[in-house]
């Protein structure tokens, strides 16, 4: 996800690779009700499917993981309901019970994360500053409240922000890739906080200048795509591979 986009993509973890972890949407008359049968719907046709992504709980239960996006336009009272134990439809204990992951913008957003019964939150926003949670300089104090209160915490890096031929008013969300730099100063600010995921966004949203799939040069009558120059078509992908390493080796430490 980056500002002002209305079709936010999928969370790419590096926590593991090749499998699919559903990111759930805003869409009309979606509520707690609806996202429970949307949950239960996913769970019954594609539990059982290798490339659907599990998650190791607290408990130690090896459960579906889903992220919400903008769980905050439903109040968290009403996500108690689908997410607590005690709630009215509440899928805790079930054999739909999950790992779900709010997403948090502002700084209020983490106690109604806790309120709904989320079991974590993650920052989505590609451009560093953007909002609370997509500040790089919030995320130790938004760890620090996620492992005070047994939430997990999933900071999500971007390699760049421009998203100004679909939106010419947002420049000042332009975040410049300077080669590669600002990407990794985005890991390395995630990893500074020894999350159990990191999240990507994203892989391919060329609109929004997002994208780390391979890239050449290319320029058609109207626009000039960005590409990697002076590196080559990989070089995004390339540095996901070294981050991902490191990130194990870095976790494989932690846990020492």
């Amino acid at each position: 996800m980056t500002p002002g986009s209305p079709d936010p993509p999928t969370q790419y973890s590096l926590q593991r690779q090749q499998e699919v972890a559903f990111h759930i949407q805003p869409y009309r008359g979606r509520n707690d009700q609806s996202v429970h049968d949307n949950v239960k719907y996913i769970i019954d046709r594609y539990g059982d499917h290798g490339a659907f992504y599990k998650y190791t709980s607290s408990t130690g239960k090896i459960v579906p993981l889903f992220y919400v996006y903008d769980s905050y336009l439903t109040p968290p009272e009403s996500w108690s309901e689908f997410l607590s134990p005690s709630g009215s439809h509440s899928v805790r204990g079930s054999a739909y019970d999950s790992i779900f992951i709010a997403l948090i913008v502002e700084e209020r957003h983490q106690h109604d994360i806790l309120a709904g019964g989320f079991d974590g939150m993650y920052t989505y926003f590609a451009s560093n500053g953007f909002s609370f949670g997509a500040s790089h300089q919030n995320w130790k104090v938004i760890k620090a409240f996620c492992d005070s209160n047994n939430l997990l915490f999933v900071p999500s890096v971007g390699p760049g922000y421009i998203d100004t031929s679909i939106r010419p008013w947002n420049n000042h969300n332009t975040r410049n890739r300077v080669n590669g730099r600002y990407y990794e100063t985005a890991l390395q600010a995630a990893l500074n906080v020894r999350p159990e995921i990191v999240a990507i966004t994203s892989f391919n949203e060329w609109h929004e200048g997002t994208q780390i799939e391979r890239a050449v040069p290319k320029k058609t009558l109207t626009r000039v795509y960005l590409d990697y120059q002076p590196h080559g078509p990989d070089h995004y992908l390339e540095l996901t591979r070294q981050w991902v390493e490191q990130f194990k080796r870095e976790k494989e430490q932690w846990l020492m």
